[in-house]
């Protein structure tokens, strides 16, 4: 029998496993879920409906959780041979992502949904009723590797093909949830064409289907729009480091920390050059922008953090990715109370409260916190 690096042991045949695969209707998780089927294990398909009206959650390729992407993970499930469910989890999604989501923006932060999911419905909320029903794992068609060392413990790794690596939006993950998970996609170094191609040998009609992206319960992407919708027009003032109006918004919550566009300003800066978002005071309704150079963080605090694995003991040195397709900076960083203290080897720009940040050793997930603070340089302070 076949099988996948850090697959969890069972007592099932040796090695055969009681499998969920998550199916969203997608090329990736079909595959997935096909890898673990031929691998001999025992799977059974289950898409999750996380919308309450399902028909308005994708636009061409954004968006996902419609009747459509549910009929696909079924009609997929049919062709590998496996039972297949829909799980009603609309009103967790809600609860957990959606409404935090908003509460979030609302209060002048800016959240991942994605990490949030992963953390609360798929890897939470599903798992929790998976074991219940006797599973042992639940596969999901993330690009990740988990690596079992040989005392049986496990670590969660980026992707063999960086390109495609989604540790990041993982690394909400504990060593509970590691324990039961299965990704068989983690150590395949290919495109993705190569990956459509055997779905498509494999007679999965998603094989050509488009990638969904952007947040999935916003179809047409527009995030501010929608949060427009949610929390209504709220004008206030923009202005400048000195306190100067500079311009006018419709509602703070609808920047975020670095943005450029959209900023609508009266007028240029003196020196000309572009301005970014600095600040956002959800409780006087102000945004404040200035230059670039304002924008460079040298240190951070974030909370909630979460191990995959135990936690550091004392200060270490790090690589940290800030954004789900970022790239990495070195970092030193230490574990105090419930909060992690990060300072940067060189300083970063456009950090933004509310944001994960996710620490590596090598490829290896450390853990993953919610920035709370920053501490910009010295060469951004005004004289």
């Amino acid at each position: 029998m076949t099988d996948f690096p850090g697959a969890p042991s069972g007592p099932r045949d040796g090695r055969r496993l009681r499998v969920l695969a998550a199916m969203s209707g997608g090329v990736d998780s079909a595959v997935a879920a096909a890898r673990a089927a031929e691998a001999g294990h025992d799977v059974t398909g289950v898409h999750l409906a996380l919308s309450a009206n399902p028909q308005s959650f994708r636009t061409g390729a954004r968006g996902c959780c419609t009747i459509e992407d549910s009929r696909d993970a079924r009609r997929a499930a049919d062709v590998i041979g496996i039972p297949f469910y829909c799980w009603d989890l609309a009103e967790r999604f809600r609860e957990d992502v959606v409404e935090d989501f908003i509460a979030e923006y609302e209060a002048g932060r800016t959240p991942n949904p994605c990490l949030r999911c992963n953390e609360k419905i798929k890897f939470a909320a599903l798992l929790d009723k998976a074991l219940a029903l006797g599973f042992d794992a639940v596969c999901t068609g993330h690009y990740a590797t988990v690596v079992v060392n040989e005392d049986g413990s496990r670590e969660l790794h980026r992707a063999s093909d960086m390109a495609k690596d989604q540790s990041y939006v993982l690394g909400v993950l504990d060593d509970r949830q590691l324990a039961h998970a299965m990704f068989p996609l983690g150590d395949t170094v290919t495109t993705k064409e190569e990956i459509r191609a055997e779905a498509e040998r494999r007679g999965l009609a998603v094989a050509k289907k488009p990638d969904s992206h952007d947040i999935c319960f916003i179809a047409d992407g527009d995030t501010q729009g929608f949060l427009s919708r949610r929390l209504g027009r709220a004008e206030g003032d923009i202005v400048d480091e000195d306190g100067n109006k500079v311009g006018t918004h419709e509602g703070a919550y609808g920047f975020t920390i670095g943005q450029r566009k959209g900023l609508r300003l009266g007028r240029p800066a003196p020196d000309g050059k572009p301005r970014y978002v600095l600040d956002i005071s959800p409780v006087d309704n102000t945004v404040t922008v200035g230059p670039a150079a304002a924008l460079d963080v040298s240190s951070l605090t974030a909370i909630r953090p979460r191990w995959c694995g135990a936690a550091p003991q004392g200060p270490g040195t790090y690589t940290a990715q800030l954004r789900a397709h970022g790239g990495e900076t070195e970092v030193t960083a230490e574990p105090v109370g419930d909060e992690l203290k990060v300072t940067f080897t060189e300083p970063v720009r456009g950090v933004a409260p509310g944001q994960a940040i996710v620490l590596y050793d090598g490829t290896r997930v450390v853990g993953s916190a919610t920035i709370a603070t920053t501490e910009r340089t010295a060469a951004a302070v005004r004289p």
